[in-house]
C-alpha cells in the first residue's frame, strides 16, 4: 500500500511534518458546488455574475485568438464556434492566464487562485496546464499559446482580442445548464439473465468509468439533487461516465429474490457490453465496494483501474476484523428501516452536515429506488460479504479514499483494504460523512489526478477463478468422469481445465455456477452409480491454455481429498462470495491445507 497520509492530508491544520516538496495542503470545501468549482480564492459564479474575493463584479468579457473564442461569463470555451467541453478547474486556470496575458503567472499564484487553501500537487495543476493546452489545439511541444516559462511559471503568448462588457453578450451557460443536458441523456436497457437493467452514459471523457453506486440508486432522481449531480458531471468532465441500476432497484427489473455478488458482476459485464465499453475504471462506494473488488480480481482484462471509496472488505464483526458491525445490530438496523421507511434519518445518521435538502432527496430517492422488504433484504445480504481472500488477486491500480470519522464504515476498513490490494493507494479524508454528495470536490480532486494519469495496462494472465477438482473411486475411468463433467459445464458456464496433480479440473469465473454445477454432477454421479467426491475454492490462478497452476489448484485438489463420497465441499473463501445465493452449507471442520488454516463446508 502506498498510503498518502491525508493523502493529500485533507486537513485545515497545518502539519509540516506531513507536507513534503511541492505539497499544498487541502482542506474540505466550503463552496456550494453550484458554483461549477470557481476559483474560491479570486472570483465566486454568483447567480450570473462573477466576483473578486473583494466582492467588486468583474467585467463579462470575451477572448478571441487563434480559433478559440473563451466566454468568460458563459463559462464556455469555443473553437471554430463548437463548444469544447472542459473542466472547471482548467477552464478557470485558462481564463486567469488569459487576465494576465502581459505577465508571467508563477505556479504559486495559479494554485492560490484556483485551489485557494486547498491542498494539491503541483501534478494537478500541470495536468490542468496539459487540459487546457489539449483544449486549444495546443501541446507541450509547440506552446503556442500557453508557454512554460522554466522555474517562474506559464505566460499566455497568442495575440488576444478581448471583448470589453458591455459589448458581451449574456448567453448564460452555467453548471445547472450542463447538468440538464447530461440529465436528459437517454436512459436505455439491456438485459442480462432475462432481466432488464436500466444504465446511463454520459461526460465527455476519454476513458471509460464505471459508477458502482452504494445501497440504492436511481437514474433519473439521481441528477435532482444540487450536489449529487454536480458529482456525476464532474465525474463526466474527465471520463465517459456510465452508470447503472442494480437489479432490483431503481429503474430496472425487480427480480423475485435479490442477487449475489455473481449475478451483480454478470450485470456489470452486459452493462459494460451494452455501452461498448471494452475497458473501463471500476468506480465502488460504500455496498459498491466489495463487488468492485471481486470484479476487478475475476474480470482483470475488462478493469483499467480501480476506485473504492468509504468501502469495507467485510461487514460484520470478526476477531482479525474488528472493526465490522455486530450481527445484532445489523439486524435491529435493517428491522428499523424496514418497520419505520425513515430514510432521512438514516441519513443525518451517516451524514453529520447533511442538511434537510440532502436529507429529504435521500427519502425521496430511496423510497423510489426500492421497497421496504426488499431494503430489508439487501442489508441483510449485504451484511454476510466478505471478500478479504479475494483483496490480494487484485492487479489493476487501485485508489482507495476514506473519510477519518466516517461513521457507517471506519477509516482503518478503508485502510485495510488499502494495505491487502498489491499497490493501492490509500488517500486519508477528514471529515465524517459517508455520502458522495457532501463536500464532492474533496474526494473527486484525487479522483481525478488518479484517472487522468493512468497509463496503459499490460496484459495479464492471472485472473481469480473458482476451481473444481474431482476425486475418483480407483476402479472409475477418468475419461467418463470427464466426459460426463463436460455435459454440465455447458450447463454452467464452467470451462475444462488440465493440471499434473488432478485426473479431472474445471474452472468458473463465479463461485455459485461451479457449487452448482457440482451438485449437479454428484446427482448424475449418483445416478450412475459412480463413487466421486468434489472439491471447490476460488483463488489467483495463471492460466496458459488449458493448463491452469497457481497454489489454488493444489487447495482445491486437497479438498476434493477430504471431501466425502457424494458430497461437494467448498472452503470458506468461495463461501463468503455466495452471500444470497440461496445455496446452503453444513460445517465439514477446519483444517490445514497447503499451509493455510481454512474452514470447509459441503454445499447443499
Amino acid at each position: 500500500m502506498e498510503e498518502v497520509k491525508g493523502s493529500i492530508p485533507f486537513s485545515s491544520t497545518p502539519d509540516p511534518q506531513a507536507d513534503g516538496p511541492g505539497v499544498r495542503r487541502v482542506r474540505p470545501s466550503s463552496r456550494r458546488v453550484a458554483t461549477r468549482g470557481a476559483t474560491p480564492a479570486l472570483v465566486e459564479r454568483s447567480g450570473f455574475s462573477i466576483r473578486s474575493s473583494e466582492g467588486d463584479k468583474i467585467g463579462e468579457v470575451r477572448y478571441l485568438f487563434e480559433d478559440c473564442e473563451v466566454d468568460d461569463d458563459a463559462y464556455e470555451l469555443r473553437r471554430h464556434g463548437v463548444a469544447v467541453k472542459v473542466e472547471p478547474q482548467v477552464f478557470d486556470v485558462l481564463v486567469h492566464l488569459l487576465r494576465n496575458a502581459d505577465r508571467v503567472v508563477s505556479k504559486e499564484e495559479l494554485l492560490d487562485t484556483i485551489w485557494g487553501d486547498r491542498f494539491v500537487s503541483e501534478s494537478a495543476l500541470t495536468s490542468r496546464i496539459k487540459a487546457a493546452r489539449r483544449a486549444l489545439g495546443d501541446d507541450g511541444q509547440a506552446q503556442r499559446c500557453i508557454r512554460t516559462i522554466h522555474g517562474r511559471g506559464y505566460r499566455f503568448v497568442a495575440p488576444v482580442d478581448s471583448i470589453p462588457p458591455e459589448l458581451a453578450a449574456t448567453d448564460h451557460d452555467d453548471e445547472a445548464t450542463s447538468v440538464s443536458v447530461d440529465a436528459e441523456s437517454p436512459i436505455r436497457y439491456t438485459q442480462s439473465d432475462g432481466l432488464n437493467l436500466a444504465y446511463q452514459v454520459t461526460g465527455s471523457g476519454t476513458t471509460d468509468l464505471v459508477l458502482v453506486a452504494g445501497f440504492v440508486s436511481h437514474l433519473m432522481l439521481d441528477w435532482t439533487e444540487r450536489r449529487h449531480a454536480h458529482f456525476l458531471h464532474r465525474l463526466g468532465s474527465f471520463s465517459r461516465l456510465i452508470r447503472f441500476d442494480k437489479r432490483g432497484t431503481g429503474m430496472s427489473d425487480r427480480p423475485p429474490d435479490l442477487p449475489d455478488l455473481e449475478t451483480r458482476m454478470d450485470d456489470v459485464r452486459a452493462v459494460l457490453d451494452a455501452a461498448r465499453s471494452e475497458r473501463a475504471v471500476l468506480f465502488g462506494y460504500s455496498e459498491g465496494g466489495p463487488m468492485s473488488i471481486l470484479f476487478a480480481a475475476t474480470y482483470p482484462e475488462r478493469v483499467a483501474a480501480l476506485v473504492i471509496y468509504s468501502s469495507y472488505a467485510r461487514r460484520l464483526w470478526a476477531r482479525d476484523y474488528p472493526w465490522g458491525f455486530r450481527p445484532d445490530e445489523r439486524a435491529r438496523y435493517a428491522e428499523q428501516l424496514e418497520q419505520d421507511w425513515a430514510w432521512e434519518a438514516d441519513m443525518r445518521h451517516m451524514c453529520p452536515n447533511a442538511d434537510d435538502e440532502l436529507a429529504r432527496w435521500w427519502g425521496e430517492r430511496c423510497r423510489a429506488a426500492t421497497s421496504p422488504g426488499a431494503a430489508r433484504a439487501l442489508i441483510e445480504m449485504n451484511s454476510l460479504v466478505d471478500v478479504r481472500d479475494v483483496l490480494g488477486a487484485v492487479r489493476a491500480p487501485t485508489l482507495v479514499l476514506h473519510r477519518r470519522d466516517d461513521i457507517d464504515a471506519r477509516v482503518e476498513e478503508g485502510r485495510y483494504l488499502a494495505q491487502h490490494i498489491p499497490g493501492a493507494r490509500f488517500v486519508e479524508l477528514t471529515g465524517a460523512d459517508h455520502f458522495v454528495a457532501v463536500d464532492p470536490d474533496q474526494i473527486l480532486d484525487p479522483v481525478e489526478e488518479f484517472v487522468t494519469r493512468l497509463e496503459p495496462g499490460v496484459a495479464l494472465s492471472t485472473s481469480l477463478t473458482t476451481l473444481l477438482a474431482v476425486r475418483l473411486a480407483s476402479t472409475i475411468d477418468p475419461g467418463w468422469v470427464r466426459g460426463m463433467l463436460a455435459e454440465v459445464l455447458r450447463e454452467h458456464q464452467g470451462t475444462p481445465a488440465s493440471t499434473e496433480i488432478a485426473d479431472v479440473l474445471a474452472t468458473f469465473d463465479g463461485p455459485g455456477r461451479a457449487v452448482r454445477c457440482a451438485l449437479r454432477l454428484i446427482d448424475r454421479a449418483r445416478a450412475a452409480k459412480l463413487d466421486v467426491a468434489v472439491g471447490l475454492h476460488t483463488a489467483e490462478v495463471e492460466r496458459r491454455g488449458a493448463v491452469v497452476s497457481g497454489a489454488g489448484v493444489a487447495i482445491t485438489v486437497s479438498v476434493a481429498d477430504r471431501a466425502r463420497i457424494g458430497e461437494v465441499w467448498v472452503t470458506s473463501t468461495l463461501r463468503d462470495l455466495l452471500a444470497g445465493s440461496g445455496l446452503g452449507f453444513e460445517p465439514r471442520g477446519e483444517v490445514e491445507v497447503v499451509g493455510r488454516r481454512l474452514q470447509l463446508d459441503a454445499a447443499t
